[in-house]
């Protein structure tokens, strides 16, 4: 059995940038096991699988290790091969989740995918007494969401390029990812992010990461627009915007790869 695989560049508009992501397009569902040893051998941050439906398309998310309930770059990544292979020119699709129905609209005239995900808003904890050790970086404020991630707010940017955690002890964390922050110098805020916990010990770029970094920052600078910089090796630019309880992710994205993979007819359900 042949199923089709793309690789996409999410949040850029060249190769070799942004974060990665494989994108399956699917007729119908295949076992949870398939797809998940799929994403293991693809050894990417995220693959995307999803099903035409009446009215859009049921998408899924796994890492390496484990399905998620949101990920941002790999429905980029999955709207950009939907408007650009599969129905070329649509101008909005909608993906169902088990985050509710996410919409990705293209902007007209620069081609720019526009993401309406739910904001998850944090709110501040007790700074763990061994985070700034295992970041290596000093932490002025620990935040928590409703996903699952913890948010340390470095003193500045140099902060947040200069973490180097260890990977191991922030796997003991019981959190499902921890993101870096702090005002940017030339960009309203800069992030990293890491998740050992999920298989991914640092992601290129994070649209889930930008739904707790979008409310939390908005109130720290009192602007509902804002632009960010992941200060990931592979580095990202999201444009991203507060609408009620709603964050709105904007980015481009590039195919890298086409292809087709081989799944026995055994392992097909």
């Amino acid at each position: 059995m042949k199923l089709p695989i793309y690789q996409v560049d999410a949040f850029t508009d060249q190769v070799f940038r942004g974060n990665p992501a494989a994108v399956c397009p699917l007729d119908r569902w295949l076992p949870d096991s398939v797809l998940q040893s799929i994403a293991t051998e693809n050894n990417l941050s995220e693959t995307a699988f999803f099903v035409r439906r009446d009215h859009g398309y049921d998408l899924r998310w796994f890492t390496p290790a484990c399905e998620v309930a949101l990920c941002g770059h790999a429905t980029l990544a999955s709207a950009h091969i939907v408007t650009t292979v599969l129905d070329p020119g649509a101008p909005q699709i909608e993906f169902h989740t088990s985050s509710g129905r996410l919409s990705v609209t293209v902007e007209p005239g620069n081609g720019e995918l526009r993401m309406d995900f739910p904001a998850d808003v944090p709110h501040a904890v007790m700074l763990p007494p061994e985070l700034p050790e295992i970041l290596s970086i000093a932490v002025a404020q620990c935040l928590t969401s409703r996903i699952g991630y913890l948010l340390a707010i470095a003193d500045d940017e140099a902060g947040v390029r200069h973490a180097q955690p260890d990977m191991a002890r922030l796997a003991a964390l019981d959190c499902k990812g921890v993101i870096v922050s702090a005002r940017g110098a030339d960009s309203d805020f800069v992030s990293r992010f890491f998740a050992p916990q999920l298989g991914v010990p640092e992601d290129p770029v994070t649209g889930s990461a930008h739904c707790v970094l979008t409310p939390y920052w908005a109130g720290q600078l009192g602007k509902a627009v804002l632009h960010a910089r992941q200060l990931s090796a592979r580095g990202g630019e999201l444009r991203c915007e507060m609408h009620g309880n709603r964050v709105m992710l904007a980015g481009h994205a590039v195919l890298y790869l086409q292809g087709s993979i081989e799944v026995a007819a055994g392992n097909s359900g």
